[in-house]
């Protein structure tokens, strides 16, 4: 065991899998609250909020927290946690160079992934998928 938190394993379930920003939150904030508000879990948390906001048509709310997302990330490592971090960034920025244009140039809401870099942690994750976890109203 690398020392993955179970939350933070249910977090990139839900992210990429399930494509469930709503209960990502719900994971994340349960961890960044334990973990003594680390900005690396609020930054991923902000992500997910980012992506649930453009989803809903809050394009305002999306801009706000993927910006403060990347306000956060971008000084971590490129490879953190298990993740290529530095992909999401890259990703996240040009999520957010889109969104301010959306006006001039619509496009479709569609999901970002969080690519997995540690076999152990990339485990992890798939046995979510065989055994899911209870979602928080559950």
């Amino acid at each position: 065991m690398f020392g993955y938190d179970l939350l933070y394993v249910e977090f990139l379930y839900y992210f990429n899998v399930e494509r469930d920003y709503f209960e990502c939150h719900e994971v994340m904030e349960e961890l960044w609250l334990e973990e003594g508000r680390n900005p690396l879990y609020q930054g991923l948390l902000q992500v997910a909020v980012g992506l649930y906001h453009h989803r809903n048509g809050n394009v305002g709310g999306a801009i706000k927290l993927l910006s403060q997302s990347l306000e956060k990330l971008e000084f971590y490592p490129r490879q953190t946690m298990g993740i290529d971090l530095g992909k999401l960034v890259d990703d996240t920025t040009a999520y957010l160079a889109k969104l301010e244009r959306i006006e001039e140039e619509p496009f479709d809401f569609y999901d970002l992934d969080i690519t997995i870099v540690h076999s152990e942690l990339a485990a992890m994750v798939e046995e979510l998928k065989q055994f899911p976890p209870e979602k928080s109203g559950e």
